[in-house]
């Protein structure tokens, strides 16, 4: 079987407050790195997630 293209991503939290989602991504149609909008439970807004790489 052929190696699966998408990756998987850690979104974390603009606010520094060390929230994190999970989500996926295929390099060949996005190769930008992603931002979402998303609900940070700690400082109870929807903040800007960035892309960074899990460890």
């Amino acid at each position: 079987m052929a190696k699966s293209s998408v990756l998987v991503v850690k979104m974390l939290s603009s606010a520094d407050t060390g929230v994190f989602y999970v989500a996926k991504r295929n390099p060949r149609k996005k190769p930008e790195k992603m931002e979402f909008r998303k609900y940070d439970p700690v400082v109870r807004k929807h903040v800007v997630f960035k892309e960074s790489k899990i460890k």
